[in-house]
């Protein structure tokens, strides 16, 4: 139900923050929690959470986003957010204790498209800033993999470790503009080829520096932008994401030397500068630990893996203890119409999260466990 907001005909999404499909579907995200017989409230910035009416906290919270990047995907931080309150509406039904202790929350953006946004994480980003922070023992966050490894390990479920850190640099050739047409091509200062150059050699030297670490040019624009024109500057971004800060700065430093060398057999002059960084997070080894416990009881081939993708959970653990479990995204797509999990699998995904929140609860009151079916 939650894909129609913003669904569109070739089955992928359309709600990007603050849109009126967004706008709406937390509407309907509140009116189904209090359909379930929870209590449904959204903080000033348009988070909207779930809990049992009455209880007092502290709370588990479990979760995810509800927002989409344009042409997106159903399962990208929705199924997490879905899977949360079906997870508390089982408990609190059952009559489970552990019900009183967990909270549910859909955050408001995360994928960051708006201009305002500052590179997403808007909603858990409010959060650890608030007073309610304060009243959260831990978070954890089911999601969709985003990424291949798991269905090409055929494994069904991963505790994720951490979230890689990412770096985005701005390069900035300047050349000579001049005609192209009469400007003989030994005496060229040419940033589009420079700066195309730069961008062909990047995969390579990420790969020498880290061959876990991924490298993407994700625009470029050649000025005056004319085909008559040798194009006499040039902008490049380059986002570099890695499990190690080390590998984050030989990277750059590796980046600024080919740029250097480049330019000078180009006969240009170059810049680079970064444009934001986001450190590596490590998640807290004994929620880490407790998760991959619970998925290998499920699923013997259970990995542990770092997220590759940024998350709400990435906020959250600089506050709260937090963890992460992922089901795999079919051929790995994600960002897409055609993002898509086995329902088997996800149905997996949401009797981990339950059995998880009751184990972690238990731990913390030291009640006896009872077992509860996710439905």
């Amino acid at each position: 139900m939650l894909a129609t907001f913003g669904g569109r005909e070739d089955g992928g999404v359309d709600r990007v923050a603050g849109s009126p499909a967004d706008l709406a579907s937390r509407v309907w995200l509140a009116d189904r929690i209090t359909a379930a017989g929870l209590h449904a409230w959204t903080d000033e910035v348009g988070n909207v959470f779930g809990r049992q009416p009455g209880s007092r906290g502290p709370w588990l919270l479990t979760g995810s986003h509800t927002d989409t990047v344009p042409v997106g995907g159903r399962l990208d931080g929705a199924y997490g957010a879905i899977a949360a309150v079906e997870v508390l509406r089982t408990l609190h039904e059952a009559g489970h204790p552990a019900a009183a202790a967990v909270e549910t929350v859909g955050f408001w953006d995360e994928e960051g498209v708006l201009p305002t946004s500052n590179g997403g994480l808007v909603g858990s980003g409010t959060l650890v800033e608030s007073g309610h922070i304060d009243e959260i023992t831990g978070f954890v966050e089911l999601h969709v993999e985003q990424g291949p490894r798991l269905e090409s390990r055929r494994s069904t479920l991963a505790a994720v470790e951490g979230i890689v850190g990412i770096d985005r640099y701005l390069v900035v050739v300047r050349g000579q503009a001049n005609h192209a047409g009469t400007t003989p091509m030994n005496v060229r200062a040419d940033a589009g080829r420079a700066v195309a150059k730069i961008a062909a050699h990047l995969w390579e030297t990420a790969n020498e520096v880290d061959e876990s670490m991924v490298v993407n040019v994700g625009a470029m624009q050649l000025y005056p932008g004319a085909p008559n024109v040798v194009p006499g500057e040039a902008h490049l971004t380059v986002e570099f994401r890695a499990e190690s800060e080390l590998s984050l700065l030989r990277a750059v430093e590796r980046t600024r030397a080919l740029v250097r060398r480049i330019g000078t057999e180009q006969g240009c002059s170059v810049e680079v500068s970064q444009l934001s960084h986001k450190p590596v997070v490590r998640f807290e080894d004994g929620y880490v630990d407790r998760i991959h416990e619970v998925c290998v009881r499920h699923d013997p081939t259970a990995a542990r893996l770092m997220s590759y993708a940024g998350h709400d959970a990435s906020a959250l653990s600089s506050r709260v203890p937090t963890g992460m479990i992922f089901v795999p995204s079919t051929a790995g797509i994600s960002h897409s119409p055609v993002e898509q999990t086995p329902k088997d699998d996800l149905i997996l995904g949401a009797q981990v999260l339950l059995d998880l929140l009751v184990e972690l609860e238990s731990s913390r009151s030291h009640a006896v466990p009872v077992h509860s079916e996710a439905r």
